[in-house]
């Protein structure tokens, strides 16, 4: 950490941008424009850059930049020779973090494809919901979850399904044994029906032999439909370009760089998703491009497991939510890990509880650094500087290339120290949302802002805090979900009449959705209803809470005013203590 800062911001003759004085040694206040024409370019460089250093490990495998890269051409050349996909067409990727993943994202965007990351977890209503809105050729589907691929199949446009397995980049034997045990002894294959599927392992062989065919790709081609919650309450896809993911990455990687340092080759922990945007962007591309050994989570649940790797390992950097921080800090053998080379860790997804980021400094000797993004940003938009100690309670500062302001609800700048809506322009923005021009034009102002939908304030420093959320989004462990989701799925249930649902506060997931509901008929039971929506919502979207309710608040034109409700339950929660 410095000893001293720059000047302090001047309001009437300073740079209009404060925060520029926490950026750290070399840190540039705006990023130039990524060399590489594409992410699939992108690739390729990475790979001539740090050739045959480790990419990614998991279940005890490695593939290096120069694997990755081979075998990543190799099946973007079988999706165009042998499936005859073209650019533009949208492909379904359907899996954990698996190796499997970077190869079949980087070569499906080599050949010119658009992306669409679907959560494994999704119920087959959910997954079809999705389909249903992204029209997709193709999908990559791990088979542990093919069997609800092939229960909607033929009501969506997909043509192709290609099948992996957890083993399939493994080196034999260990290929066998590891699908052997999955399928067979653990039982986690569940049978299924698709008899024109193609296996993963036989795309990439035949695909050696084709020749991959440039699609010419720009900065602005679209690269991902990056879907921002759930399918039936609301869900929209942020149409991200290549351009705004390698910005992004770019803008993430120059303020740590300094932290990781390049003398040697960092490890980082890939705990989340890489369907998940924030995953995606700063593991799955961002370090893969800054040289980085990315190990693959697969099941982060399995604690004792991630302990044991994360002792294996000696990571320099973790990438996780504060959810996921506090379960590792009550596992077994946490706090007898070697956290020697431990540089940084990042909190995303979610806002990090104070009680998990003292625990962790007092377990790892590190600080936890807390950022904020969104979908539509690609994701990251800000982060607490890494090279001094982090701002308890801020989300640190813009990233370079990045401006935000408070505005209010007419999307007007606001003066320094009053609530309002965070808005964001930069070249992370998406392009808008995928065939839903009503709603970017509600997001989306002509001079390129982006209204977040969180209530924030601007300190004179230019750090920011959020302190409410406009949109009645509920993160559950770092994953949005839409209160109109539940609601619309609750209300296909013949016997619900209404239904309403908010966040309340979790210790592990930091909020989970609380259903209030109206019977249509009163022999309708709590079981009655989860069982219902266990079949159409995946697990952290359903309700912890049901409490069925004579009358829903509404507003003058009927629609259910879920502040009330929210109002109603925190004055219930002042009032327990004294009962």
């Amino acid at each position: 950490m410095p000893s001293q800062l720059p000047p302090a911001y001047d309001p009437v003759n300073g740079d209009e941008r404060p925060w520029y004085r926490y950026y750290g040694p070399g840190v540039p206040h705006a990023i130039e424009p990524a060399p590489e024409a594409s992410l699939g370019a992108m690739v390729a460089e990475a790979a001539r850059t740090h050739g045959d250093k480790v990419a990614f490990s998991n279940l005890g495998g490695t593939l290096s930049f120069r694997q990755v890269d081979a075998l990543a051409t190799r099946f973007a050349a079988y999706l165009q020779h042998d499936l005859g996909l073209v650019k533009g067409d949208r492909i379904v990727i359907q899996m954990p973090n698996l190796m499997q993943y970077p190869v079949a994202l980087f070569g499906a965007l080599r050949a010119g494809l658009i992306v669409v990351n679907a959560n494994p977890l999704y119920t087959a209503t959910e997954m079809e919901g999705v389909f249903r809105d992204a029209e997709p050729r193709a999908i990559v589907v791990l088979a542990n979850f093919a069997d609800k691929v092939a229960g909607i199949l033929e009501r969506t446009t997909i043509e192709h399904v290609i099948v992996t397995q957890v083993g399939d980049l493994l080196a034999q034997p260990k290929r066998a044994i590891t699908n052997f045990v999955a399928a067979k002894v653990k039982k986690m294959v569940p049978a299924y029906d698709l008899p024109h599927a193609v296996p993963f392992t036989t795309a990439l062989s035949t695909g050696r032999h084709a020749r991959l065919t440039d699609p010419g790709l720009t900065h602005d081609d679209v690269a991902f439909l990056q879907y921002t919650g759930g399918t039936t309450g609301g869900a929209k896809a942020a149409v991200l370009t290549h351009g705004n993911l390698l910005a992004n990455q770019d803008q993430f990687i120059a303020q740590i760089r300094n932290t990781l340092g390049e003398e040697r080759q960092s490890v980082i922990i890939a705990a989340l998703p890489l369907y998940h945007v924030f995953s995606l962007t700063v593991n799955c591309i961002g370090f893969f491009r800054f040289g980085s050994h990315n190990v693959l989570i697969t099941n982060p649940r399995d604690l004792k497991g991630f302990v044991k790797t994360l002792d294996a390992s000696k990571p320099d950097g973790l990438i996780l939510v504060s959810t996921l921080a506090g379960a590792l800090l009550d596992a077994p053998g946490f706090k007898d890990v070697d956290f020697g080379r431990l540089r940084l860790t990042v909190g995303g997804g979610m806002a990090v509880r104070s009680s998990v980021s003292d625990r962790w400094k007092q377990v790892t000797g590190h600080d936890i650094t807390e950022g904020y993004g969104l979908t539509e940003a690609s994701p990251v938009v800000s982060v607490n500087p890494t090279h001094m100690s982090p701002r308890i309670g801020t989300i640190g500062v813009p990233l370079p290339s990045t401006d935000v302001r408070i505005v209010d609800d007419e999307a007007n700048p606001l003066p320094l120290g009053e609530r309002g809506e965070l808005a964001v322009r930069g070249p992370q923005v998406m392009r808008g949302y995928w065939n839903n021009e009503a709603e970017t034009a509600r997001v989306l102002t002509e001079d390129g802002w982006l209204l977040t939908g969180d209530i924030a304030v601007e300190d004179e420093d230019g750090f920011f805090r959020i302190v409410d959320r406009k949109k009645e989004i509920i993160v559950c462990g770092g994953f949005n979900v839409y209160p109109g989701e539940i609601e619309d799925a609750a209300m296909l249930h013949p016997k619900v009449a209404e239904a309403g649902a908010i966040p309340i506060p979790n210790e592990h997931s930091g909020e989970v959705p609380k259903l209030f509901i109206v019977r249509r008929d009163p022999s309708l039971t709590e079981h009655d209803l989860r069982v219902f929506l266990k079949e159409r919502l995946t697990g952290y979207k359903r309700p912890r809470v049901i409490e069925f309710i004579d009358e829903l608040p509404k507003n003058n034109v009927g629609k259910v005013l879920r502040r009330e409700l929210r109002e109603l339950e925190a004055s219930r929660a002042a009032e327990a203590p004294a009962q």
